[in-house]
C-alpha cells in the first residue's frame, strides 16, 4: 500500500470546501463553499491555488461545473443555475420540490456533457434522496430514489460505466452507462467503505480515489475494488478530490472547517484550505458541461448575483 502526504495550497479557509473540478478549457480551478453559498474560481501554480474570484449566491451550493465558453451550471440548494461569462445568472429546472427538507449535493459531467447531481436530507429521513440527470433541454431523468445521502460522482475511462457513492450507506455503487443513448444499468456494490466515503474522482487507470470524511484521508481503490494508495491530509474532514493542472498531475482535495471539536481545531490547524498532494499517476480529464439551449425560454429572465 502506497502513502503520500497532502500540503496545504491555499491562503484561505473555507467551512465546507467542496467539489473541484478542473476547466482545462480556461486553465482554472472551480469549488464550492457549501454553506456559504459561493463558488470559487482560482489558478493552480507550484505555490498551490491562487483565489481568482468568487460568485456568491444567496442558499446553500452543491456543487459547479463549466461549458466550453465558460459557463457555468451551479447547483443551488433547490434547483439549478446558469452563470454566463459575464456574470449574469438565469434559473434553471427546480430538481427538490414542494416541502422536502432536501438539498441538492454533489454533481458532475457524464462524457457527453449531461449533468448529474444528488440530494441529502436536511432532517431525520433516510434512503429517501435522489441521483438525477438533467440534459440539455432541460429534461430530468430520475436514476436513484432510494440514497441514504447521494455524493460523489466518476466514471470508468472508457465512459461505459458510472459510479456514484452513497455516504449514509457506505458503498460505492457501479452500473453500466451508455452516455451516447442515455441508457443506465442496474447499479451494484462496488465497494463497501470503512468510513464516510464523500467526493472521488478517477485516474488514468481507472483507479478511484475517494475522500474519506473524518478521517483525513483521500484512498486510492483499484477498478477490481483492491485498496492501493492513502494520501494522508492533515484536516480530518476530506470533502473531495480532483485532479488538476494542464497535465492532470496533482492531485487537489478539498477539506471543511466546520463540524469540527475545539480539540481538532487546535490539533488540525489548516482545517478548510485546498490541499495538493502528487501520487505517481495522471487523472483522467472530465467532460465539460454540454449546455442548456432550451432553459432561458422555460425557466424565467436572468437574475443578479453578488460577484467579486
Amino acid at each position: 500500500m502506497k502513502r503520500f502526504h497532502a500540503v496545504p495550497a491555499s491562503q484561505h479557509t473555507y467551512g465546507l470546501g467542496e467539489g473541484p473540478v478542473w476547466d482545462a478549457d480556461h486553465d482554472r480551478v472551480l469549488w464550492v463553499d457549501i454553506n456559504a453559498g459561493k463558488v470559487h474560481r482560482g489558478t493552480l501554480s507550484a505555490r498551490g491555488i491562487r483565489e481568482a474570484g468568487v460568485l456568491h449566491l444567496q442558499e446553500t451550493v452543491g456543487a459547479v461545473v463549466s461549458a466550453r465558453d465558460g459557463e457555468l451550471l451551479i447547483a443551488g440548494a433547490r434547483r439549478l443555475y446558469r452563470v454566463a461569462p459575464d456574470g449574469a445568472v438565469t434559473p434553471g429546472p427546480e430538481l427538490i420540490t414542494g416541502g422536502t427538507a432536501s438539498r441538492l449535493n454533489d454533481g458532475g459531467c457524464d462524457p457527453d456533457g449531461r449533468f448529474l447531481v444528488g440530494s441529502l436530507a436536511l432532517d431525520d429521513r433516510v434512503g429517501t434522496e435522489v441521483l438525477v440527470r438533467v440534459d440539455q433541454e432541460g429534461g430530468i431523468e430520475m436514476i436513484d430514489q432510494d440514497l441514504g445521502m447521494s455524493n460523489g460522482l466518476a466514471f470508468s475511462p472508457a465512459g461505459d460505466q458510472l459510479y456514484n457513492i452513497d455516504t449514509s450507506a457506505r458503498v460505492v455503487w457501479i452500473r453500466a452507462y451508455d452516455s451516447r443513448s442515455g441508457g443506465i444499468g442496474h447499479r451494484q456494490e462496488f465497494v463497501r467503505i470503512e468510513g464516510s466515503p464523500d467526493g472521488m474522482c478517477v485516474d488514468v487507470e481507472g483507479n478511484l480515489w475517494i475522500a474519506i470524511w473524518g478521517a483525513g484521508q483521500v484512498r486510492c481503490y483499484s477498478a477490481g475494488g483492491e485498496p492501493l494508495a492513502v494520501v494522508e491530509v492533515p484536516a480530518p474532514n476530506t470533502t473531495s478530490v480532483a485532479f488538476v493542472g494542464p497535465a492532470l498531475d496533482t492531485l487537489l482535495i478539498t477539506t471543511a472547517a466546520e463540524q469540527l471539536s475545539d480539540a481538532q481545531r487546535a490539533r488540525y490547524p489548516d482545517s478548510g484550505r485546498l490541499f495538493t498532494a502528487q501520487v505517481e499517476i495522471d487523472g483522467l480529464p472530465v467532460a465539460s458541461w454540454a449546455g442548456a439551449d432550451a432553459w432561458p425560454e422555460r425557466f424565467g429572465a436572468a437574475m443578479t448575483v453578488r460577484r467579486s
